[in-house]
């Protein structure tokens, strides 16, 4: 008798994953001679609508585990099982059997992060048997559901049988009922969540990240494309199966936690680069210019004429790429990886998940002295050109949106880098275990923050405020990234409020989706915030 999988549930106790009933067809063998079968067969194919052919090569296929029991069909409909209990008395031998199966109320809402159970191979079963599992059990195999197979799964109980020597049943010997899974709450706010997919309905590819910088907790986490998780709990044909798996838009790819350029979105890491490093103080001013040549490029300002005489805040403010190409370049590769260190990047991020985690790049001297990845040690050397692409996030660094919603964390909690994660699991998320101060000075930091603020006051992400008198102040960084692999522009935006006392991080991001961040990832953030600002102020 297999057990009832545990429940996921949102933070309110809203299930996203439960179980529903289905129905198998099965006969016992040792009723049936050779004559018996046939009858039954045929009889069954003609009511159920179903091939002769179908019926005996299942009666036939060998199954160890469960002898005294062949199982012929799965998922039978409503009305296939109302034909064969109107003809039951005339079908000895078979027996409809109830089961379960997973089920996703919400269909494809946060498919990447829930998982999906999948049937389990012949090589897990090799391995998982002397645990309990079966041939015929489902196992989690992506998202929450993989991350937690061992809570959710429960244990199979069943029934002991006494058989003679030709396999005749005598007796049961006792029941052993099965054990439920446990229930896991998770931290995503159904409400929230809802939003992040209606924001990225209309994007070819793309990601949402929302957390709470004091403690870690997701609130929303949501990937496009998407695909509906109730296609793993019913019956696929290798066609769908491979339209499915091998799609060129990569629908089970979570975009949150696969690394891209992250564009202006990084020059605050830059920003510490340089005053951490001593090479640029807190109010260093630095003269923006139409282009400034390293090796032989001549890496231009966005606007083509510069800013002139500017500080790191308006440099935040207005993104200049100028500043920030000066400021990476002189503080040096190191001081730039370090910086990123202490933010979080180039490593994953404690979330429960992290089977599914991109780990990202941080290009570096010593990375490219290894060969990048895909050359000879010693024949790609670490060149200007490299550092001045790094110092505004492009060509040599890749971080995930998660990754980005952690390291602004940072700015929004006062300075410690906190732990992701979508189960709560009775810890304090607030120990220095989760929750670590990051080691940069409060200029620095000071500094980062007033420029982050300007940007959504007087800069590029403006637009933010408009007709949000409600909301609370807001601070944040829009992007917009050339992919280094190729394909056409990244949009992103990463926000934090109330600016005061960070209670919500939003990141937003659209991929190959050209026309800059603050047109296509802002407004994503801003209904995401919209939505945030009503839960918390108003009843549900």
């Amino acid at each position: 008798t297999p057990p009832i999988r545990g429940r996921l549930l949102d933070r309110n106790g809203i299930i996203l994953a439960d179980n529903k009933l289905f129905y198998s067809l099965s006969v016992q063998p040792r009723l049936l001679n050779n004559r018996d079968w046939i009858e039954l067969r045929n009889s069954l194919s003609d009511l159920l609508n179903v091939s002769v052919n179908q019926l005996e090569i299942a009666f036939n296929r060998s199954n160890s585990e469960t002898p005294y029991r062949k199982v012929l069909l799965t998922n039978l409909s409503e009305e296939q099982v109302i034909r064969f209990k109107e003809e039951e008395m005339n079908l000895y031998g078979a027996q409809i059997d109830v089961g379960l199966v997973r089920n996703y109320p919400y269909k494809s809402l946060a498919a990447h992060t829930l998982g999906y159970t999948q049937l389990i191979t012949q090589n897990e079963f090799s391995q998982l048997s002397e645990k309990g599992y079966k041939v015929s059990d489902r196992i989690g195999r992506k998202g929450l559901e993989a991350a937690f197979e061992s809570e959710l799964r429960g244990q199979w109980g069943g029934e002991m049988l006494e058989i003679d020597s030709i396999g005749t049943v005598q007796r049961s010997l006792g029941l052993k009922l099965p054990k439920a899974g446990k229930d896991i709450k998770l931290t995503l706010d159904l409400d929230l969540q809802l939003t992040a997919e209606k924001v990225l309905s209309d994007k070819g590819g793309g990601a949402i990240v929302a957390l709470d910088p004091r403690t870690g907790a997701i609130r929303a986490m949501a990937s496009q494309p998407t695909f509906d998780l109730n296609f793993f709990s019913q019956p696929f044909t290798k066609n769908q199966y491979d339209n499915l798996f091998l799609s060129l838009d990569r629908p089970l790819l979570s975009r949150a936690l696969n690394a891209y350029d992250p564009g202006s979105t990084w020059k605050p890491v830059t920003a510490i680069a340089g005053m951490e490093s001593g090479k640029f103080p807190f109010n260093q001013k630095l003269n923006t210019v139409p282009c400034i040549t390293y090796g032989s490029h001549c890496f231009p300002e966005y606007n083509k004429r510069g800013f002139g005489w500017i500080g790191y805040e308006d440099a935040l403010r207005v993104s200049s790429n100028t500043f920030f190409y000066q400021v990476g370049v002189g503080a040096g590769s190191k001081a730039l990886y370090e910086a990123a260190i202490k933010l979080g990047f180039d490593n994953y991020t404690g979330i429960e998940t992290f089977f599914d985690e991109n780990k990202g790049l941080i290009g570096n001297k010593k990375w490219a002295a290894q060969g990048r990845g895909w050359g000879n040690p010693g024949e790609t050397p670490w060149i200007v050109e490299d550092m001045a692409s790094a110092s505004i996030g492009q060509s040599v660094v890749l971080v995930t949106p998660l990754q980005l919603a952690r390291a602004y964390a940072v700015f929004a909690n006062g300075g410690y880098l906190i732990t992701p994660h979508l189960v709560e699991a009775k810890r304090n998320w607030r120990s220095g275990k989760y929750r670590q101060k990051v080691d940069i000075e409060e200029t620095t930091l000071d500094t980062i923050r007033r420029g982050l603020r300007k940007v959504v006051t007087s800069g590029t992400g403006m637009a933010i405020n408009l007709d949000t008198s409600i909301f609370p102040p807001v601070a944040g960084k829009t992007g917009t990234a050339e992919d280094s692999s190729g394909g056409s522009d990244h949009s992103w935006f990463a926000c934090f409020a109330p600016y005061d006392y960070g209670e919500i991080v939003i990141v937003a991001f659209a991929q190959n989706t050209p026309g800059g961040g603050s047109i296509h990832a802002l407004p994503m953030a801003k209904e995401m915030l919209q939505t945030w600002n009503r839960l918390k102020f108003n009843d549900r």
